[in-house]
């Protein structure tokens, strides 16, 4: 099997803003994910990942919430969408069906075929590699409740290693 690395920029929670730092960290990457709370189409134009972007509706991407113009955008949305990488499975989700802070028990007991799920929804950066599937956040990718700075994280994964690198930056 081929054992090329390829890398993945995870974010959430633009909420109608993408940091400028955060997009030229992700569009470095061979596939982007976006776990919700994207707010407009200018965020997903502005992620252009070498191979794929793949992104799921957050609590806030609903049309009410979007530009009129924008409604076949957010309505195609999914809820999850998965990712299929050398060396397993990518789940993402944007997490808000599980509450305001959900179990990580849970998103496992939910995607127990995934080596990784891909929530946000709570805004906060958490790497939890206790067991498979890891559970991750990315933080804020945006200007709202960035916890310290806009935030992404960056998947390195091949068949045989996966390595999360955070990345923060701080606030302007």
């Amino acid at each position: 099997m081929n054992d090329q690395p390829v890398t993945v920029g995870i974010l959430s929670d633009s909420h109608g803003y993408l940091d400028p730092r955060i997009k030229d960290t992700v569009n470095g990457c061979d596939y982007i994910v976006h776990a919700g709370d994207i707010f407009n189409a200018d965020v997903l134009d502005q992620l252009k990942p070498k191979k794929q972007l793949i992104a799921v509706a957050g609590n806030n991407d609903l049309p009410a919430f979007w530009d009129a113009s924008e409604v076949d955008i957010v309505t195609a949305l999914p809820l999850n969408d998965e990712l299929t990488l050398p060396g397993g499975l990518l789940v993402v989700e944007h997490g808000h069906r599980l509450g305001g802070m959900p179990s990580h028990d849970d998103f496992r007991w939910d995607h127990a075929e995934a080596r990784l799920v891909v929530y946000g929804h709570t805004h906060i950066r958490v790497i939890d590699k206790k067991e498979e599937p890891w559970v991750v956040n990315p933080g804020a990718s945006g200007k709202e409740r960035t916890h310290g700075g806009p935030s992404c994280l960056v998947l390195h994964a091949s068949e045989t290693e996966w390595r999360i690198d955070t990345i923060v930056f701080a606030n302007n």
